[in-house]
């Protein structure tokens, strides 16, 4: 049996995590920890969402350090935001607790530094900008076509709900990187996030980001090969929150052949590296 402590309980990913955990029988939520002085603190996390009492108590994140070493988890989930998803990667790792993450937003430095902690702490983890399957299928089929297309203008789309807060997205971000990677292009010289005024000719070597921002979008990521009289366009779009929860049930139980210290992503997941 997995035991499972879910971070951000009541939020959409989290809830969501957990109901799906309570329909399998490999798997149990021992510990669901909301934000700081939350409102919900004590209240069964089943009834927070709808789904009846469960027996597992809504606790305050405050308190994770002493809620982790009472409950015992054998794997965290974080869904949350980066500042407070990196402070928990902090307590869970001195902890020994292995981690699933699909929270993003996550500095340069933060990276870096997550990096170290599962390194030195030997826990096993999977981080990910994107748990669905299909994105990583996606990433997978971005990193053949790159090479052959390597003469073609490139640019990324990607669009969310209103409510996200971080952009471009975390899986534009990555297909970035991955590209530029493909190409042998720094990084930090060939993003072009989004373009007003007048910005002179497109440069040969640039790579666009553009985010859009609307309704109840669950994320749409496109990527343009353009070249002169022809394009080529790869896109994923999720319908539903449950293509990044299959991904975590997916995590969930490969977390367990991980090589610890090393942060694995979805790519090790599915045997698609």
């Amino acid at each position: 049996m997995i035991k499972v402590a879910v971070t951000g309980a009541v939020g959409r990913m989290g809830s969501g995590i957990i109901k799906k955990i309570l329909e399998l029988n490999d798997m149990e939520v021992v510990a669901a920890i909301e934000i700081p002085n939350t409102p919900l603190e004590g209240k069964d996390i089943g009834e927070a969402i709808g789904i009846g009492n469960i027996g597992v108590k809504i606790q305050d994140s405050i308190n994770l350090e002493n809620i982790l070493k009472s409950t015992k988890p054998d794997v965290l989930v974080d869904f949350t935001i980066a500042n407070a998803a990196f402070e928990t990667i902090k307590t869970a790792t001195n902890l020994g607790i292995n981690l699933i993450i699909g929270t993003t937003g996550f500095n340069d430095i933060q990276k870096k530094e997550i990096a170290n902690m599962v390194k030195q702490s030997s826990i096993k983890s999977v981080i990910s900008s994107n748990m669905a399957i299909g994105v990583n299928v996606f990433f997978k089929v971005l990193k053949d076509l790159t090479p052959i297309l390597n003469d073609f203008d490139i640019e990324i789309i990607e669009a969310h709900h209103n409510k996200k807060k971080d952009a471009p997205s975390g899986t534009a971000k990555t297909a970035f990187e991955l590209i530029a990677n493909e190409l042998n292009r720094n990084t930090g010289e060939v993003a072009i996030f989004g373009r007003e005024g007048i910005v002179g000719e497109r440069t040969k070597k640039e790579i666009g980001l553009h985010a859009i921002r609307g309704g109840d979008i669950v994320g749409e990521h496109t990527v343009m090969y353009v070249g002169d009289g022809e394009r080529l366009e790869i896109t994923h779009k999720a319908h539903t929150r449950d293509v990044f929860i299959a991904g975590v049930i997916r995590s969930l139980r490969f977390i367990d052949k991980a090589e610890p210290g090393k942060i694995s992503t979805m790519s090790d997941v599915l045997g698609i590296n």
